[in-house]
């Protein structure tokens, strides 16, 4: 059977790139085009996707070389990806420097932004957040690389888009929307335990994109305005995958085990910490495999799907903090599989 190339594939050998990386991209492209309809078809009329822009010199194309970086106005080149530029998306920093094995500085949201390494070695990456509460507008992002003499550094702007989400109505058990009095010092507790965790920033522990954690299609809409027995509560901050009960879930990237515990909302609960500020939690398992302090890779059995704590049946809650704000875990998938844009 004769394979058909397609002409955009051709294309991008022709302006040299190699088979290998145009195969790459136009697997990505076909995966966001396939992901933009999906939001459509929810109804998110503003779903777009931002395929990455090399700022600094204007140039879109292969990583800066020693002389281009030389001649570039801050010694910096900076790229972004992402698949929107809107409340909940995760925005991928590729920054190409003459930085040695010193790590340059990024900040976004008033947050720093910690950067690594590529597996290539041949850029500084970093994942910023954009959390679902920011508002709309223009907001900055500075790379600078303090330990070079001048410093250089480079700013340039996000523009975050409005984005609508939608609301949905759920029945659950009354004690999980009026908590009875005995159980407000463990929320509480719990709660803070949390935070203090995400406010804690370790190692990079991944070094691929990152899988989900189970084979499924999400059931339901990160970001959706949550309704439990009329009353409204704080937006849907993660996605749900329904599946029966005891149903095997694995770990999307590596990481550390830093809570495997039955808390109150979210019952047996695992969260792995994957390094540079970023956690996945996962939620209402039936038992768990794990135990904090286990170091887990891409395919470990974290636990199995439940329905403890608040919920209307059987599913797997994945939910994702980045530098402590609330992001969607798919745009994260999209962000950390994306190839370095080379048009």
């Amino acid at each position: 059977m004769t394979r058909r190339i397609p002409a955009v594939c051709v294309l991008l050998v022709l302006l040299g790139t190699s088979w290998a990386d145009a195969a790459a991209q136009m697997t990505w492209a076909a995966g966001m085009v396939a992901e933009t309809r999906r939001l459509a078809d929810q109804g998110d009329a503003s779903a777009q996707y931002n395929l990455g822009v090399i700022y600094d010199t204007g140039r879109v194309g292969p990583p800066a070389t020693t002389a281009a970086l030389a001649q570039a106005p801050s010694g910096l080149e900076v790229a972004l990806v992402a698949r929107a530029i809107q409340p909940g998306e995760v925005v991928r920093v590729d920054v190409t420097c003459m930085c040695g094995t010193t790590a340059p500085r990024a900040s976004a949201f008033d947050r720093d932004i910690p950067l690594a390494l590529s597996p290539d070695g041949a850029r500084w990456q970093g994942l910023i957040g954009i959390d679902l509460d920011v508002a709309p507008g223009v907001y900055s992002l500075v790379v600078s690389a303090s330990h070079l003499q001048p410093v250089p550094a480079h700013e340039t702007s996000l523009d975050v888009q409005p984005k609508q989400f939608r609301t949905r109505t759920l029945r659950v058990a009354p004690e999980y929307v009026d908590p009875p009095p005995d159980v407000i010092d463990r929320i509480v507790r719990e709660a803070a335990q949390l935070n203090g965790i995400y406010e804690t920033i370790t190692a990079r522990a991944w070094d691929r994109p990152f899988a989900l954690p189970l084979m499924t299609e999400p059931s339901s809409n990160f970001g959706s305005r949550s309704v439990f027995n009329g009353q409204p509560r704080s937006p849907h901050a993660g996605i749900d995958f329904g599946s029966p009960t005891g149903t095997a879930v694995t770990a999307p990237a590596s990481g550390t085990v830093v809570v495997a515990d039955d808390l109150y909302f979210t019952g047996n609960t695992v969260v792995v910490d994957h390094g540079a500020g970023l956690y996945s939690i996962f939620a209402h398992f039936s038992t768990l495999a794990v135990e904090e302090g286990d170091i887990v890779d891409v395919g470990t059995t974290l636990g199995r799907v439940g329905a403890t704590g608040r919920v209307t049946g059987p599913h797997l809650h994945w939910s994702v903090r980045l530098n402590e704000t609330r992001v969607d875990p798919m745009s994260l998938m999209e962000a950390t599989a994306a190839p370095t844009p080379r048009i």
